[in-house]
C-alpha cells in the first residue's frame, strides 16, 4: 500500500469555536477551505475541522495531536496571552522531550513538543558509531 497523504479529521460539537481555536488560537495556516470545513497545515500533516457528519456532541477522540514547536515555553506564553488554558505546563519528560498539554474546545488533547538539541531525534545516528 502506498500512503500518499494523511490528515486528522475532527468533527466538533461546535464548529465555530473549534475553527476559531485552530485558526486564531493556535494560528495554524489554512491549507484549504470548502463549504463546511477548513483544512490546516500542521507541520508535515494536516488537521481538518469539518462541520459535516458530526454527532453534535463533544469528541470521544482517545488519541492526541502532537505538534512540534521550536520553543515550548514561547508557545506557552503565546497561548496564555490568548486565554488558552494550559492543562500541563512545559516539563522535560524522562524520554528527553519537553512537553506541554492543552485541549481544544471538544477536549481533544494537544501536546506541544520541543526536541532539545541533544535528543536522539535530532542526532544523525550515522555519525554516532565513530
Amino acid at each position: 500500500m502506498d500512503v500518499l497523504s494523511s490528515r486528522i479529521i475532527l468533527r466538533p460539537a461546535d464548529y465555530a469555536s473549534t475553527l476559531a481555536f485552530y485558526r486564531d488560537g493556535l494560528e495554524l495556516a489554512i491549507a484549504r477551505e470548502y463549504p463546511g470545513g477548513t483544512v490546516f497545515f500542521a507541520g508535515q500533516s494536516l488537521i481538518e475541522v469539518a462541520a459535516h457528519a458530526g454527532s453534535g456532541e463533544s469528541s470521544s477522540f482517545h488519541g492526541a495531536i502532537w505538534l512540534q514547536v521550536r520553543d515550548v515555553s514561547d508557545a506557552a506564553a503565546e497561548l496564555a496571552l490568548k486565554g488558552i488554558v494550559i492543562d500541563r505546563p512545559p516539563v522535560q519528560e524522562a524520554w528527553g522531550l519537553i512537553e506541554m498539554w492543552v485541549r481544544d474546545p471538544d477536549g481533544v488533547p494537544i501536546v506541544f513538543v520541543e526536541v532539545p538539541p541533544s535528543h536522539p531525534i535530532r542526532r544523525d545516528s550515522r555519525w554516532s558509531a565513530e
